[in-house]
């Protein structure tokens, strides 16, 4: 789920939400804002059963992104904005914002 608020001065706060289980492997979220970097935007588990984390990001552009688990497994998001081929071939994620 991504979730989407004014942050003012041409700026969103994108919310990243994912299912969490007990005893799951550790989600990241990684994309173009982050610099493809794992230990930059961990998502946190919540009490609700959910993991999430927030960046602030610059209105009117398109990010590419993707999940990442810490055993190595990659998962899109089903309410991006889009999807296109990676160089890696697979599909990223799109937001845009």
């Amino acid at each position: 789920m991504i979730k989407r608020e004014d942050s003012g001065e041409n700026k969103v706060k994108v919310t990243f939400v994912m299912p969490y289980e007990e005893g799951q492997a550790a989600i990241s979220v990684l994309g173009d804002f982050n610099d493809w970097d794992p230990a930059k935007t961990k998502l946190i588990k919540r009490r609700n059963s959910t993991c999430s984390n927030s960046v602030v990001l610059e209105a009117g552009q398109r990010y590419r992104f993707r999940y990442y688990t810490a055993d190595g497994n990659w998962i899109n998001d089903p309410e991006a904005d889009g999807y296109e081929a990676s160089e890696h071939g697979s599909e990223n994620c799109i937001l845009a914002l």
